[in-house]
């Protein structure tokens, strides 16, 4: 008896350290496929889970502080009724790019762990910090989030106001100027601002 099952665990065994010996190639290939499948519809919807608006405001810290300020804009309720959500501004589309950019906001978990902005005051005595790694974000990808919706293509200046055509024109239209540089504060509120420069300098 014990004889008997020593013998089926060895081959048991032998079968899971060496399967090509008693399973086809093709069964090998089509188990390899399937597992890759199911791992990447796995990670792909995981991934897509982060950039809901559940998501992003599943902690106190975004839902009591950012979100309240966004819901109060342009970008929350228009009368278009089109609306942004955190990761239209803060997750590039683009697949290399929004990996990436994860990968930098893992940084996030380590922040919410060891209570970085955990109350209003936390947050408010880094704002400006944190705004500030936005800006850089931004600037230097040209303002790709804000681009993704607002094409300078389809921009029809002779529906802006004159002086918004006129910043527009000189700065956005010729690459001297990016979104970001003079629409800081567009979706949540300006920390102080002491030493930042305009984006802009208006000329008579």
């Amino acid at each position: 008896m014990f004889r008997s099952l020593l013998r089926t665990s060895l081959l048991l065994w032998g079968i899971i350290v060496r399967p090509a010996t008693t399973l086809s190639l093709g069964f090998l290939t089509l188990g390899g496929f399937a597992a890759g499948v199911m791992f990447w519809g796995g990670f792909s919807t995981a991934m897509e889970f982060t950039n809901t608006e559940t998501f992003c405001t599943g902690c106190h810290e975004m839902r009591d502080n950012v979100y309240p300020e966004l819901a109060q804009t342009v970008h929350f309720s228009n009368r278009s009724g089109v609306r942004a959500i955190c990761s239209d501004c803060h997750v590039p589309h683009k697949w290399t790019d929004k990996i990436a950019r994860k990968m930098q906001a893992s940084k996030e978990v380590w922040g919410t762990l060891f209570g970085t902005i955990s109350t209003r005051q936390k947050f408010l005595d880094k704002r400006r910090e944190l705004a500030e790694h936005e800006w850089v974000r931004l600037k230097s990808n040209d303002s790709l989030e804000c681009r993704n919706c607002h094409s300078t293509a389809a921009m029809d200046l002779t529906r802006q106001a004159p002086r918004a055509a006129g910043i527009h024109t000189r700065f956005l239209l010729t690459g001297e100027r990016t979104c970001i540089d003079c629409h800081k504060g567009i979706a949540h509120q300006l920390p102080d601002m002491t030493g930042v420069a305009p984006g802009w300098v208006e000329t008579r």
